[in-house]
């Protein structure tokens, strides 16, 4: 549980919006499923649980960029999502960061308030368990400030995977209590799934 102690790191919010979206054919942080681009609106969601919520993107998203929020360029190049999460904590290593990815339309505010009460301090990070494959899902993700050093570790021995990371490191894994909130939406094909399931949430 959230321990109130001054020495429990504040909490930060990213969301992972860099992606190429080569497997959806369109970017998958401009969709919109919820009257706002999808960047904006896992900012939106993120904001109650979190001190600062950034938008993790390329330097050549910035262009049209929303003003109301904040953008944060990777400092670590070509590394997908372990590049904005390692950019992230190194901004402000004093902070813990609650990482999502911008293609998870179906995240809701239970699933995040589940996994922030549930957060341990003493761990590099907690997670969920993919319901899809039973691994750690890396992209919705408590990093600890412990974590920094760790990431840097994996980066020198060549591995720049956020989900072997966790597997191979101090994490405290929960169950989901609903499933269909990490579901990771890459394809056009995901993308009819997902608008079946949010229709029926209606």
């Amino acid at each position: 549980m959230i321990s109130k102690e001054s020495n429990f790191p504040k909490l930060n919010g990213l969301v992972l919006a860099g992606g190429k979206s080569r497997r959806m054919g369109n970017p998958k942080d401009k969709i919109n499923w919820h009257g706002k681009e999808q960047r904006y609106y896992a900012a939106d969601l993120l904001t109650p649980f979190c001190d600062e919520v950034f938008i993790s993107c390329r330097q050549d998203q910035l262009e049209n960029f929303d003003l109301n929020y904040n953008a944060l360029t990777d400092t670590f190049l070509n590394m997908g999502p372990f590049g904005g999460i390692l950019s992230a904590l190194r901004s402000q290593r004093d902070k813990a960061w609650l990482v999502v990815a911008c293609d998870l339309p179906l995240l809701d505010e239970k699933s995040l308030e589940f996994l922030i009460e549930n957060r341990n301090i003493e761990k590099a990070a907690t997670t969920y368990e993919s319901p899809f494959d039973g691994l750690p899902e890396p992209l919705i993700t408590i990093w600890e400030p412990k974590s920094y050093p760790l990431l840097l570790n994996f980066l020198g021995s060549g591995i720049t995977c956020p989900r072997k990371v966790l597997i191979n490191s101090d994490t405290l894994i929960l169950k989901p209590g609903n499933p269909d909130s990490l579901m990771n939406v890459n394809t056009p094909e995901d993308m009819v799934k997902a608008q079946d399931i949010l229709r029926k949430q209606i």
